[in-house]
C-alpha cells in the first residue's frame, strides 16, 4: 500500500501537505542515494558507454514519460518510508525522521524522467541534487548526510575520506523479497562498525596472533569504523519506539554478521558496542563460515561489508550487499578492480 499522505501523485494538495511534513535537515537522518542504485538505469548506462553523451541525452528525453524500474536501493528506501509513517503516528510533531535525498551527477535534462519515476512509484523524495557532472561530495556535507549509497566506488571512497558513511551498492542476480514493514540492516563488524585494528593484526600475523590480541584487549573498546554513526542513528530512532512500549514491534531491526567466532573474539565486539551505548538486535558470529546463507535467512534490506568476497557471496544468494572500501582489506584488491568508468546516469 502507499505510505504517508500522498494517495494520488497528481493531487497538488497532498504534495503541499507532504512538503510541510518534511523534516528539517539538521534533525533528519539524511540518506543520500544515487539515481543508479535507486532505479535500474543499466540500459541508459549502456547507451552512454557505447554511443556517447549526445545519444544518451536524446534517449532520456525521448523516454521521459517512461518510469525507470526499481533498482537495488528501492526496497531499502520504501522501508525507510514505512518507518517514517510509524514514527509520525507516534510523534506527530517530530522532525527526527529519515530524509532521502536523490543524488545524481546528471544534468537537469534527466530530471523530468526522474521526477516522473518518483511520482509513478509514489516515493517521498523532495530533495534532489543534480550536479551536472560535478562531484556531489560538497553537497553531501551540506546535507549532513548520515549515509551515502552509490554504484560508483570512486565517489564512495571520496565520501569516506571526507568522513561520510558511504558504500558501493551492488545489484544481486535475483533479489530476495524483503519485509515491507520492518527495516532490516545488517553490518559486518571489523572495518565497518569498528576500525580495522584487529583485521590488521590478522593480516600481518595470522589467526592465532589475532585471537591472542583480542583476548588481551577484550576490555579495551575498538575504535569506531565508518558506519558506527549510521548504527547510532538507527538506535536513536529505535529508542523512540521503545519509549512507546513497542520494543517487540519495532519497525527497525539491526544485525551484526561477523566472521569472528563468539568464544575467542566475540567478547570484544559486544563490549565495544556496549561501551558506545549501542544495542544490536542480533549478533551472529560465523567463525569464518560464509555469510550468504545466513543473510538469506535474515533477508536484510541492506548489508554492509568491507570485503568483496562477502559482498559477492551475499549478492549471489539474493541479498542487496554494499561494499565499504575502508581499511587494510582494500590493499589486497588488485588495483583498478573496483574502478568503473565515470557515469552520467547517477553514480
Amino acid at each position: 500500500g502507499s505510505l504517508g499522505p500522498i494517495k494520488d501523485p497528481m493531487n497538488k494538495t497532498s504534495y503541499f501537505y507532504h512538503f510541510l511534513l518534511q523534516p528539517k535537515p539538521e534533525n533528519a537522518i539524511t540518506i543520500a542515494v544515487s539515481a543508479r542504485v535507486l532505479f535500474n538505469m543499466e540500459k541508459e548506462q549502456h547507451i552512454y558507454e557505447h554511443q556517447g553523451m549526445e545519444e544518451y541525452i536524446k534517449y532520456q528525453v525521448e523516454h521521459e514519460t517512461e518510469p525507470f524500474n526499481p533498482g537495488p536501493a528501492f526496497s531499502f528506501v520504501k522501508a525507510l518510508e514505512a518507518v517514517n509513517a510509524r514514527l509520525r503516528e507516534l510523534y506527530q510533531e517530530s522532525e527526527e525522521l529519515f530524509d532521502v535525498v536523490l543524488v545524481t551527477n546528471n544534468h537537469a535534462y534527466v530530471g523530468l524522467r526522474l521526477i516522473n519515476t518518483i511520482n509513478h512509484h509514489r516515493l517521498f523524495i523532495e530533495r534532489f541534487c543534480m550536479t551536472g557532472g560535478n562531484s556531489p561530495i560538497g553537497y553531501l556535507k551540506a546535507y549532513h548526510t548520515n549515509l551515502y549509497l552509490s554504484a560508483d566506488p570512486v565517489k564512495v571512497r571520496e565520501a569516506l575520506e571526507e568522513g561520510i558513511a558511504a558504500a558501493t551498492m551492488f545489484t544481486p542476480e535475483k533479489m530476495k523479497e524483503v519485509s515491507d514493514n520492518q527495516l532490516r540492516v545488517a553490518f559486518d563488524g571489523d572495518a565497518v562498525l569498528f576500525s580495522d585494528e584487529s583485521e590488521r593484526i590478522f593480516k600481518a600475523h595470522g589467526l592465532d596472533k589475532f585471537f591472542e590480541h583480542e583476548k588481551a584487549h577484550e576490555n579495551k573498546p575498538l575504535d569506531h569504523g565508518p558506519l558506527k554513526g549510521f548504527l547510532e542513528a538507527l538506535g536513536k530512532l529505535q529508542k523512540k519506539f521503545y519509549a512507546k512500549g513497542q520494543r517487540m514491534d519495532c519497525p527497525i531491526r539491526t544485525y551484526l554478521v561477523t566472521a569472528r567466532s563468539a568464544a575467542s573474539s566475540g567478547t570484544r565486539a559486544l563490549k565495544t558496542l556496549r561501551s558506545w551505548g549501542l544495542e544490536i538486535d542480533e549478533a551472529l558470529f560465523l567463525a569464518g563460515a560464509p555469510k550468504g546463507p545466513m543473510l538469506e535467512k535474515i533477508r536484510p534490506h541492506i548489508f554492509f561489508d568491507d570485503q568483496m568476497f562477502h559482498v559477492e557471496g551475499a549478492a549471489e544468494l539474493g541479498t542487496v550487499a554494499c561494499h565499504v572500501p575502508y581499511g587494510i582489506a582494500q590493499r589486497v584488491i588488485k588495483k583498478g578492480f573496483m574502478d568503473k568508468d565515470a557515469s552520467p546516469s547517477g553514480q
